[in-house]
């Protein structure tokens, strides 16, 4: 197994390893998956060097903000599969699901008295920044968090980029190693030979935070409507875990990649991958899409060019199908990344560029022809049929048709009394909803909406100023939409 670079590695706090605890702690909390996982793979190597077990420790909060029957129910489905697949290979996994606001309190300081180390997932966004910063103080031994979010390394670089294409062209010119540096595919493959076996926890801590033994029946015997969450937002057909990802991604690569760069846009064809929650919830990995991705095409690194020019195409030597995949896997989804990890304003509006607050500045008193209320919104009562669709496809499927997701974004700019009142009701929707929200690629779509990675444009228009302009009947000319609309 080839070590985990230093890269993809940041201490937590200054704790040393405790050599003589019990076993070596993994975290699970944004890569919730055991393939392609260089966290896991981190752990794995602690124990292998300190001849200890490895535990796996997965929990659900009920506490964070906008937790619901739909978010619940998708993670608990990945547990689901994450507690199968660590028991065939011998690996202890303790899951935990919070039944109450602050019931899990302690638990994992308490685990930690008896760890060697404990390493978690880096994940740049929403509330896990700050919760790894108050577990570092509270654990008795070193914890390390591990970037395995996408093929950069979050700490390659501290520039932030302005613009898909300028990170598009940094990328060609600094991806080519990281391409020979992916994380094992199995990297619990001879944990069952070669680590030692824990049997159990001190009974204080299962008494006091019962392990979820009802998983082994499946996650529709857990019963969410005993929990404090949001139980208007309910589960959608999507069903969650590795495993479903694992077929989303074949039948993509097989049925749908071949026609991907005629079709993706047109919401009839369907002709999205489906992987964005799964990626959300780290059910699948950045790396695992790519090694299918290059499968599929036959191709190896040594394929790219060995200039960056910048362009959407040519650069990987794939087809021009797998290069426009790869521009939305790895471009614009890191791109949301970078910006997350150095700007914890990310999600202000402050944070657009100057000319986008500028412009919207100078037209936000103008006269709108509409003006709707959040909850009109939420309800998709407005008069455009499309813009409803797109919204009880949101409220219903847990996601909106990539290119209508933007136009979504533009109306509710063009229909709501202020750009600070629009971004306020894009994240609202957005992160309630949306199985993918949450997440720096959503935070990406949200502002580009309002002027963030693009350019200011001509003729300046009443309200949008010099930001991007869209309309429903530009999309119902461009777009095949008649299923679309009639589901």
């Amino acid at each position: 197994m080839t070590p985990v670079s230093e890269l993809r590695i940041e201490k937590c706090n200054g704790h040393p390893v405790n050599p003589d605890g019990r076993y070596v702690i993994y975290w699970m909390i944004a890569n919730r998956r055991t393939a392609y996982n260089f966290s896991l793979q981190r752990a794995v190597e602690w124990a292998k060097e300190l001849d200890r077990p490895l535990l796996v420790f997965e929990a659900l909060r009920c506490g964070y903000q906008w937790a619901s029957d739909r978010i619940h129910r998708f993670v608990i489905e990945g547990m689901v599969v994450n507690r199968q697949r660590l028991k065939e290979k011998g690996v202890f996994s303790y899951h935990y699901l919070e039944p109450e606001k602050g019931g899990g309190k302690g638990l994992l300081a308490a685990l930690a008295q008896d760890a060697c180390v404990v390493v978690t997932d880096d994940f740049p966004c929403f509330f896990l920044p700050r919760m790894l910063n108050s577990a570092a103080g509270q654990l008795p031994v070193l914890l390390e968090k591990v970037d395995s979010n996408g093929i950069l390394p979050l700490a390659w670089t501290d520039r932030v980029f302005t613009t898909a294409a300028s990170f598009r062209r940094y990328l060609q010119k600094n991806l080519d190693p990281h391409l020979y540096s992916f994380p094992e595919a199995d990297p619990l493959q001879d944990a069952a030979t070669t680590l030692p076996t824990l049997e159990s926890l001190p009974k204080p801590i299962t008494d006091k935070w019962p392990r979820m033994h009802h998983l082994e029946r499946g996650s529709e015997t857990i019963d969410l409507r005993e929990l404090p969450i949001d139980h208007s937002v309910a589960p959608v057909k999507t069903v969650g875990g590795a495993a479903e990802a694992e077929k989303r991604l074949k039948r993509f690569v097989e049925e749908i990649l071949p026609a991907y760069d005629e079709y993706r846009n047109h919401p009839d064809e369907e002709a999205s991958s489906g992987l964005s929650p799964y990626l959300h919830f780290g059910h699948i990995s950045a790396h695992g899409v790519l090694a299918a991705v290059a499968a599929a095409e036959d191709w190896t690194p040594d394929r790219v060019a060995p200039s960056a020019t910048g362009k959407r195409e040519g650069w990987w030597g794939m087809s021009a199908n797998a290069e426009a995949f790869l521009d939305q896997l790895i471009t614009w989804r890191e791109l949301g990344y970078n910006m997350c990890r150095n700007r914890t304003d990310y999600d202000h509006f402050d944070s657009l560029p100057d000319w986008a607050r500028t412009t919207l500045a100078r037209h936000e008193h103008d006269v709108r022809p509409y003006i709707y209320t959040s909850g009109e919104l939420e309800r998709a009562e407005t008069h455009d049929e499309l813009w409803n669709a797109a919204q009880r496809q949101l409220i219903r499927e847990g996601t909106i048709h990539n290119y209508l997701r933007m136009l979504w974004g533009k109306k509710i700019l063009e229909w709501s009394t202020s750009p600070k009142e629009a971004l306020r009701v894009m994240i609202e929707l957005n992160n309630k909803y949306a199985l993918d929200g949450r997440n720096p690629n959503s935070y990406c779509g949200i502002f580009w909406i309002l002027g963030r990675y693009d350019r200011a444009w001509g003729p300046e228009r009443p309200i949008f100023g010099k930001i991007r302009y869209m309309s429903s009947d530009s999309a119902r000319k461009k777009l095949r939409l008649k299923r679309f609309l009639g589901r």
